[in-house]
């Protein structure tokens, strides 16, 4: 606890980042369509809306941490009356700043699915079967059509 202000406040919101990113993805199994826990469709259009929010607000307190950190190397790398040990900006600013942005992205793709089922109902599609399809090996070539299937496919005909 003996450490700067800053730090301490980027750590309070990298761990709330952490957090709200772990509920957040809860929220989002709960509220995908493919779970069988969470209810109806619109409940879990909404719960997967409130995963969105959460992924948003975890994205942002991410970002938030990266940019006070950063902002804060880059005053006193270019302060000339600073005359401690200098750092510059490292790989995981970025990879914070990438993995913030990449939140904020999916907490939107999010609740967009809100949005989605609201619409309308979504149309199902009958499978009526298969169709036959005779392949140029199996036609018969006579004027006369021939109503039996042809014999040089047997059972082992495929492996």
């Amino acid at each position: 606890l003996s450490l700067t202000g800053y730090i301490q406040a980027c750590r309070g919101l990298m761990i709330s980042a952490v957090c709200l990113g772990f509920f957040g993805a809860i929220f989002g199994l709960v509220g995908m369509k493919c779970t069988k826990v969470g209810g109806s469709n619109q409940t879990k259009a909404k719960i997967a809306c409130l995963a969105g929010l959460i992924f948003i607000l975890s994205g942002l307190c991410s970002m938030t941490s990266c940019s006070l950190y950063a902002n804060r190397i880059t005053s006193e790398f270019f302060d000339p009356s600073f005359v401690a040990q200098k750092y510059e900006l490292g790989a995981a600013l970025f990879i914070g700043w990438a993995g913030a942005s990449l939140c904020i992205i999916g907490g939107i793709i999010f609740c967009f699915s809100i949005a989605e089922n609201s619409n309308s109902a979504r149309r199902g599609y009958a499978y009526n079967g298969a169709t036959s399809v005779m392949s140029s090996r199996t036609k018969v070539h006579n004027s006369v059509p021939d109503k039996t299937p042809p014999k040089h496919f047997d059972k082992n005909a495929y492996v």
